[in-house]
């Protein structure tokens, strides 16, 4: 698809996240990675002719997703917050995570909601004194998915 003057592009510096099961908004990311889907593909030989093969789709397979920012006071320690609910029991911190991507003129573009989103790891980077370089706050998330793929909803 050729762009034009009123073409609508995401832009891939622009993404907020949030989450649905508490109060925690995320807030911005220097980097989102681990937005993809892939597919095992069922084959079936029926053996009759010569070497006619069946696909089907099978086990639909997602990424755990990482983002990373640099570490900040008011964002920073909203995550921290939200990784405590998470410290003995997944189910306070688990739901629907909302990763939305915009334009240039802040209008949303498109939005993935990753269903039962967790947090599966939370680091930072190395501090060290010698090195001017800031510190990178990452955090790692599990979740279920965000195609409406689920068998009870097609049905």
């Amino acid at each position: 698809m050729a762009l034009n003057d009123q073409s609508s592009v995401g832009l891939a510096n622009r993404f907020h996240v949030t989450i649905d099961t508490s109060p925690y908004d995320l807030g911005t990311w220097q980097k989102c990675e681990g937005l993809d889907v892939t597919w095992d593909i069922a084959d079936f030989r029926a053996g009759d002719e010569a070497n006619m093969r069946w696909y089907f789709p099978g086990n639909t397979k997602y990424k755990p997703i990482k983002l990373l920012r640099a570490a900040n006071k008011t964002d920073s320690e909203l995550v921290q917050k939200w990784l405590n609910t998470a410290a003995w029991t997944q189910d306070k911190a688990r739901g629907t995570m909302a990763i939305t991507l915009f334009d240039s003129f802040a209008k949303e573009i498109l939005t993935w909601n990753l269903r039962n989103a967790m947090p599966k790891a939370w680091n930072i980077s190395t501090m060290d004194a010698g090195a001017s370089q800031v510190a990178i706050e990452t955090l790692e998330l599990d979740h279920q998915g965000f195609l409406e793929d689920d068998e009870r909803k097609l049905g």
